[in-house]
């Protein structure tokens, strides 16, 4: 579907504002891109992101080993629509030949780059010796790394922590080794694995990275809004900002941060509606199942609905639907009846403090 004329003017106008940027050979179109986050950015979301002003995403960690076996389901999820542009695909695990062979495999179906997670926090990875768990031995890394670059053509790039945890925070050393294999870009989350999603993302380290780096770095952790991305931005000295969990509240974040006052909202719960009905009409066409549509659609509406009125009422009738177009039809119904009345949002409050990527 094609947006409204009064929707696509906004979006028009705002995209105006943003000023594509090359990361090594990676060219993106604003320095504004959406993070990886796991069993959220499938295409549907990511396309939809792109059509909001990223200005290049990421797609959720896809495992190595079920790429190895063969995983009907993650064979999927490396999937891109034709429409993307500026989208890599990311992998985890740590073994370096079966990274090597997935990332071949997902170099065929289209990305500008590959990009190694090693940031994950989560248990279930770590204790297998990947995400975050690769950190602890940056001498063991350069071999790792040089083996899968050595197996594809495209760019490869890397996503991680601050360190392993405060005693360990040893990203410098990462970096420097990364620059050695060939890396194009580093993106770094400003939270040790330790901290997992909790206290805040320290900038000023990632900052002083930044002075000494010899790649283009990409900082990341706690661009929850608008203005705050918009006051980052104007300030950092590093090359672009990686937007997460302030994209689920609000996928016009990218736009409202080219503002000239990004405290103004100047979307409304009808534009909030046009592209709840643009992914419905995205999740449908990469989904066959009614049922795999309607979970992975109803996350993103309580999501989109947070901070309008009644929201908290309207997310619980949301989850008790179990039918897509009994869904739609109250969705409808909620973003109408609300008509142009703006969010509050608490953006110190805890929003998916666990692992996603």
């Amino acid at each position: 579907m094609a947006y409204s004329d009064q929707l696509q003017s906004k979006i028009d106008h705002l995209q105006k504002r943003s000023q594509p940027l090359a990361l090594g050979s990676i060219e993106f179109s604003s320095p504004l891109i959406l993070a990886p986050m796991a069993s959220i950015c499938n295409y549907p979301f990511r396309l939809l992101l792109e059509e909001l002003g990223a200005g290049g995403t990421v797609s959720e960690l896809i495992s190595a080993h079920a790429i190895h076996h063969g995983n009907a389901r993650t064979m999927k999820m490396l999937r891109l629509h034709e429409k993307e542009r500026n989208v890599g695909i990311q992998l985890f695990g740590e073994n370096a030949d079966m990274m090597a062979q997935a990332a071949k495999v997902a170099q065929d179906f289209g990305p500008k780059f590959i990009d190694v997670n090693m940031g994950c926090p989560v248990r279930k990875v770590v204790t297998k010796g990947g995400g975050s768990a690769l950190l602890k031995d940056p001498l063991a890394l350069g071999p790792y790394l040089k083996k899968i670059k050595a197996a594809i053509s495209i760019p490869l790039t890397i996503k991680i922590r601050m360190g392993w945890d405060e005693e360990g925070v040893n990203a410098d050393e990462i970096i420097h080794v990364a620059n050695e294999e060939g890396i194009e870009f580093v993106a770094i989350h400003g939270r040790t694995r330790a901290q997992q999603y909790t206290g805040k993302a320290d900038w000023n380290y990632l900052e002083s990275l930044k002075a000494e780096s010899p790649l283009p770095l990409i900082g990341n952790g706690d661009l929850h809004n608008p203005y705050s991305v918009s006051q980052r931005l104007a300030t950092t000295g590093l090359d672009a900002l990686m937007i997460a969990r302030g994209a689920l509240r609000n996928p016009f974040i990218f736009l409202e941060s080219m503002q000239d006052n990004p405290k103004e909202q100047i979307f409304s719960s009808v534009d909030y509606l046009e592209i709840i009905q643009r992914l419905f009409e995205l999740i449908c066409a990469a989904f066959d199942q009614d049922r795999v549509r309607l979970i992975q659609l109803r996350k993103f509406i309580v999501w989109f609905a947070a901070g309008f009125p009644n929201a908290s009422k309207f997310r619980a009738a949301a989850f008790q639907n179990q039918d897509l177009d009994s869904l739609m039809i109250s969705t409808k119904q909620y973003f109408l009846s609300i008509e142009n009345r703006g969010k509050s949002i608490d953006f110190e409050g805890v929003f998916m403090n666990s692992g996603h990527g």
